[in-house]
């Protein structure tokens, strides 16, 4: 316990484990502010309209058959009557959106809301609308069917702006609702009961300014089914159980056309059956158990996001990971400095530097709230790099030390912010720098006699060193 190398470890191991504390501290500051930031868009989306999701337009009709089933016998005989209720739906044959989000961007507070006005131009084909016709079970049973009705289902009908449906030649009249069991929200039209009897198909167009929160997803209800959708966001992301077989995405925006076939998805079926639209963000962060369950329990859709890839807080948490690199590879720094030049550096002058680069991420979190992130990293880091290359300078006893110190620490926030920018070669990128770093500790340690550093450090003065021992 009495060696100095020892006790030196041991307190930098207890330093390392109190900045790795604030580190904590400050990543759940970072959540905190994830959670207001997520409280600020589900508060624009109860004040506007949240995400929206496209179902239809299709037609249905909502049917009852009744019949009488004699029980009992003699005078007791009676006759009940019993019913079954049943919905009959026909899917269009050719479905085709056209359509273009224009980007609104709502604040509140220091957080914003990525919003978008979706003006699009649907137009819907049937060939034969047999399966509008009732078929009875029973045997001299009754039928009763309400009035065709065209509907298009949306996630959210506060977003619903204008609307106009245009059945052949002429327009008809739409009301809220769809009257559909499971997507209740949308709008429709009553159609003429001779529909069910037409054989050379029906055609409606119909146009739909809608709109909504972030994400705009579409169920595929045709049987060929062609979307085409532009918008001036340039970030877009694209989920859902199919990706556009088109894109294009520049800095000025992106267009996306999907080509789908009934072949290739059971959306008709899950619809015709019920089956809920379910939110893309619900699973994203699920895992493959959770993503198939949800498979089998929703109906086939495809989404996209209107994200914004420079989310303060994300990029934040993600420079935070790295702080334990940086404590670590500061120190490493600092322990040449002090094995190369026989200084004598103590703990608390450890725990300074640790502190000062704990600080930057607190510095990083709080001005990205107001300023954008590049401009935010620049100024955290800047002021960081000066004042541990000034705090370096007096600690290892001169200007010519402190300053490639500084050097060495400003090249590591340059690393980083260039990890911070990288998806696909993140890792790569950090791999071939950490070793990089570690090549160049073995090289300058490749003559150091570890067994001998104990005694020769002992005759070692503490303090800062006289400036001719530079």
């Amino acid at each position: 316990m009495k060696n100095p190398l020892f006790n030196k470890l041991a307190a930098l191991a207890a330093i390392t484990l109190l900045l790795l504390f604030g580190l904590g501290l400050i990543e759940d500051v970072v959540h905190d502010r994830q959670r207001y930031r997520s409280m600020t868009a589900q508060g624009v989306a109860n004040s506007l309209a949240g995400p929206q999701t496209l179902v239809g337009p299709m037609i249905h009709s909502a049917c009852v058959e009744s019949w009488a089933v004699a029980t009992g016998q003699g005078e007791e005989r009676r006759a009940t009557e019993q019913r079954r209720e049943f919905l009959l739906t026909a899917m269009p044959e050719q479905l085709t959106l056209q359509s273009g989000a224009a980007m609104q961007e709502r604040s509140r507070g220091l957080h914003k809301v990525n919003t978008y006005n979706l003006k699009a131009h649907i137009t819907a084909q049937w060939g034969s609308l047999a399966s509008l016709q009732p078929q009875a079970t029973v045997k001299g049973s009754r039928m009763q069917c309400g009035a065709p009705i065209l509907m298009m289902a949306v996630g959210d009908a506060r977003g619903i702006r204008t609307a106009q449906l245009t059945l052949g030649e002429q327009t008809l009249p739409l009301r809220p609702g769809t009257f559909h069991p499971t997507y209740s929200r949308g709008l429709h039209a009553a159609l003429p009961e001779a529909v069910r009897d037409q054989t050379n198909g029906l055609s409606a167009t119909l146009e739909l300014e809608l709109v909504g929160t972030e994400r705009l997803a579409m169920v595929p209800l045709g049987g060929n089914t062609e979307v085409q959708l532009g918008s001036s966001w340039p970030h877009p992301s694209f989920a859902g159980r199919f990706l556009p077989s088109e894109r294009e995405v520049k800095a000025d925006g992106f267009n996306a056309r999907w080509r789908l076939s009934a072949l290739a998805t059971t959306a008709q079926h899950d619809i015709a059956n019920g089956k809920k639209v379910c939110d893309a963000a619900s699973t994203a962060g699920s895992d493959h158990a959770l993503a198939a369950t949800a498979e089998r329990d929703c109906a086939d859709s495809f989404s996209v996001a209107f994200i914004d890839p420079v989310n303060p807080y994300t990029l934040s948490d993600r420079a935070i990971k790295y702080g334990v690199l940086f404590i670590a590879l500061t120190f490493v720094a600092v322990g040449l400095f002090e094995l190369m030049k026989k200084l004598r550096v103590h703990p608390v002058q450890y725990l300074l530097v640790g502190s000062a680069l704990c600080s930057f991420f607190l510095l990083l979190v709080s001005l990205s709230e107001h300023l954008p992130f590049g401009v935010s990293y620049a100024i955290a880091a800047t002021a960081c790099v000066l004042l541990l290359a000034y705090y370096a300078s007096h600690m290892l006893g001169s200007l010519a030390r402190g300053v490639p110190l500084g050097a060495g620490i400003a090249l590591l926030y340059g690393l980083l912010y260039v990890l911070l920018q990288l998806e696909q070669t993140a890792l790569v990128v950090g791999a071939v720098a950490l070793f990089m770093v570690l090549t160049a500790v073995m090289v300058l340690t490749r003559n150091v006699n570890w067994y001998g550093l104990a005694p020769a450090r002992a005759g070692a003065n503490y303090g800062t060193t006289h400036p001719e021992a530079a």
